[in-house]
């Protein structure tokens, strides 16, 4: 099937990637711009002293909508790479006490049972919950593409609303079930760290909990990467041009559409730089699709008149986290660690009001741990350690320099050292930070955020922002700013939800 529409895709990140591919599937003549030299996005990769460091996500949850998306083009995941289930799923780190979280439902039942005598028949019921939440959230919720209320108009959401519990918060969901605090703290977690405080995020998301209890915490050998290779190579196979080291610099419009984008790219390596030796580009498009920050692409790519969104608007968006984050290679091995690590060692509460509602440099964060090569020896030199240490905090924060980021660096090694018995940072051999800035610097992020929108009532389908512009008749959007939301699967589906809407829109 051919298809004489050109489409632009802005942005070569995992929705960018999707949405490239569904479209060529299609028989589109499809280009991607992407500003740095590979693609991926926040999903980069970057090697060092032997080190190979994944720069963004590092966990893999709901392997099928992995499977999904690959076989939708004749593919298998097993076609590009190897999954492994990880057992532990991770380790958290309490106050008092390591516990690790058992891959096997079963044991993980026991666990709750030695927390809270009693509370593993209410976990079944919790699951029970979280599963029809999973089975249609991510098969209808989803692949909604939030552009009128109409869509909702489905007998399988319509006669389950209630059991999606959308009105109701999940921390109220989890406490009603389970009063042992290190429980509460365990169900609630995946959306401190993802989205928002537990009061303020719908008990739809405990689907969150059956992807992670159920569906398991597994690593792609290699490192997370091996992803956007296999979705790269299914592009280029469906015939996807790409251009990289190329800048977007302006969407072009007449009478209310897109008809081009312009752009730089540097003459050489050595120029990347310096834009007085940059080249201009335009390029023509009948349709464009911005898969890079929103935001950035409304005030600084359209002209005024054509942006779908007021600077209030965007000023009163509640935001997922940002984070601080370093890739460390140390010169040996550590005793007793896993893969995944939470430091849950001070508190959840304090954290979160420092991240979502006082807006400060957190005073004593919880952080998190991922050691790659204690899974996988491709990721560091034999007898190495790769560590990727990330700190949750607010976007919009001043003050991030050099600096403020060895004070964490010291305080997150200091309670590390204290918790695995052990001496780290005279193993430094390599460390590299990431913060506000970089996230500014490399993806245009809006306010440095790390994550996108925060998952709220109100920032939910209908309520995020369009992934179709109000202004620019072919004009779409993709990524973590707008439908679904944030993190790697829903990218994914993303891509697919914005490229079905332009297959109806022009065929």
């Amino acid at each position: 099937m051919t298809n004489n529409k050109k489409v632009v895709v802005i942005g070569a990140g995992f929705s960018g990637l999707s949405v490239a591919s569904f479209l060529a599937k299609a028989g589109y003549s499809v280009t991607v711009l992407e500003k740095h030299s590979i693609p991926g996005g926040r999903a980069r990769k970057f090697s060092a002293e032997g080190f190979t460091f994944d720069m963004g996500p590092s966990w893999y949850w709901m392997p099928d909508v992995f499977e999904r998306y690959f076989n939708q083009f004749g593919k298998k995941i097993s076609d590009y790479y190897t999954l492994q289930r990880l057992d532990p799923s991770y380790r958290i780190i309490w106050q008092d006490a390591p516990m690790d979280i058992p891959a096997d439902y079963n044991a993980f039942k026991q666990l709750f049972n030695e927390l809270e005598p009693g509370s593993a028949e209410k976990l079944e019921q919790f699951i029970a919950e979280a599963a029809f939440k999973y089975k249609v959230g991510i098969n209808k919720l989803v692949h909604k593409p939030g552009r009128s209320l109409t869509e909702f108009l489905d007998l399988d959401l319509i006669s389950g609303l209630f059991k999606l519990d959308v009105f109701n918060s999940i921390q109220s969901h989890v406490r009603s079930l389970f009063k042992n605090e290190k429980i509460r703290q365990l169900l609630e977690f995946p959306v401190l760290f993802l989205g928002a405080l537990a009061e303020n995020t719908p008990a739809l998301y405990s689907l969150m909990n059956y992807a992670d209890i159920v569906g398991g915490t597994w690593y792609p050998k290699k490192g997370m990467y091996e992803i956007v290779d296999a979705m790269y190579k299914v592009a280029i196979e469906l015939g996807v041009q790409f251009r990289f080291n190329e800048d977007v610099t302006e969407i072009v419009i007449k009478d209310g559409m897109a008809v081009g984008v312009k752009s730089t790219s540097p003459k050489s390596l050595l120029s990347t730089f310096d834009s007085q030796l940059s080249t201009p580009t335009h390029l023509e498009a009948d349709i464009v699709v911005g898969s890079a920050d929103y935001h950035f692409i409304e005030t600084k790519l359209l002209p005024k008149p054509f942006r779908s969104y007021s600077d209030k608007y965007w000023d009163t968006r509640v935001m997922a986290p940002s984070c601080l984050l370093y890739y460390v290679g140390l010169n040996k091995k550590l005793d007793n660690i896993t893969h995944h690590t939470l430091f849950f060692d001070t508190s959840f509460a304090v954290h979160g009001d420092e991240i979502y509602t006082s807006k400060q440099w957190p005073s004593n964060p919880l952080f998190y741990v991922s050691a790659p090569s204690v899974t996988d020896k491709t990721v560091a030199p034999d007898n190495c350690e790769n560590l990727f240490l990330l700190i949750p905090i607010a976007t919009g924060l001043t003050g991030d320099d050099e600096t403020l980021r060895e004070k964490y660096f010291e305080l997150i090694i200091e309670r590390m050292e204290t918790h695995l018995k052990q001496s780290i940072k005279e193993s430094v051999i390599h460390k590299r930070s990431y913060a506000l800035s970089n996230f500014i610097g490399d993806y245009n992020a809006f306010k440095g955020n790390a994550y996108g929108l925060a998952n709220t009532l109100l920032q939910t389908a209908i309520l995020k922002p369009s992934c179709k512009s109000k202004k620019v008749k072919n004009l779409f959007y993709t990524g973590q700013l707008t439908v679904p939301g944030p993190g790697v699967p829903p990218s994914l589906i993303s891509g697919e939800v914005v490229a079905k809407e332009i297959m109806k829109t022009f065929k």
